[in-house]
């Protein structure tokens, strides 16, 4: 017999940060802007860069995964993230995880493939305006300066003293994604705010 009971709604783990969020971007007038961007697909994929399932994934999902290291690659609403030799992270649109995963073990076949959905694992924190950069590096040890750590790419890192992955975005005005675990996200939403009180 199906389960029927009503599945609890969605809650973010920063939906009582919104609020706050909202109010710096106001008063930064326009030189920061922070959001959280919650609930986003997030697909952990590992498998042998070099095998054939590399490359039907990669066709199934419409976008290459991205060889060369702390790289990304987006096409429309898919971005993969390089983590390491042998594992991307696919990010996607809300609700999609199901879909993305059946697609990449579609395309890898009998292919040896891991596909871990860890949307609930993190939450992904939106940066961006002209001091974007600056506020990032009051607490994160990679140099973000554009020509080190410019569009397209990601790391790794910690930021506030929490593990964040990076991601500096290829969109015009796209700022960085931060990925955080969604157990410190309260801890680095207070950072990221306390950081950015210089430019309200």
């Amino acid at each position: 017999m199906a389960d029927t009971t009503p599945a609890a709604p969605l809650r973010s783990p920063l939906r009582s940060a919104k609020d706050r969020l909202a109010t710096a971007t106001r008063a930064s007038q326009g030189r920061i802007r922070l959001a959280e961007l919650p609930f986003l697909a997030q697909l952990d994929v590992r498998l042998d860069p070099k095998g054939p399932a590399a490359d039907a994934v990669g066709v199934a999902l419409g976008l290459p995964l991205p060889l060369e290291p702390n790289t990304v690659i987006r096409t429309g609403d898919l971005t993969a993230l390089w983590l390491g030799p042998d594992e991307w992270l696919v990010v996607g649109r809300p609700g999609t995880a199901r879909e993305l995963e059946s697609r990449v073990r579609e395309a890898a076949d009998d292919e040896p493939v891991a596909v871990t959905d860890v949307s609930a694992q993190r939450t992904t924190l939106l940066v961006t305006g002209p001091h974007a950069r600056d506020l990032l590096a009051h607490g994160c040890a990679l140099d973000l300066h554009p020509r080190a750590f410019g569009p397209g790419h990601c790391a790794q890192t910690t930021l506030g003293r929490t593990q964040v992955v990076l991601v500096a975005r290829d969109e015009p005005g796209g700022g960085f994604w931060v990925l955080v675990r969604s157990s410190f996200a309260g801890y680095l939403t207070d950072w990221l705010l306390d950081a950015a009180a210089e430019y309200l």
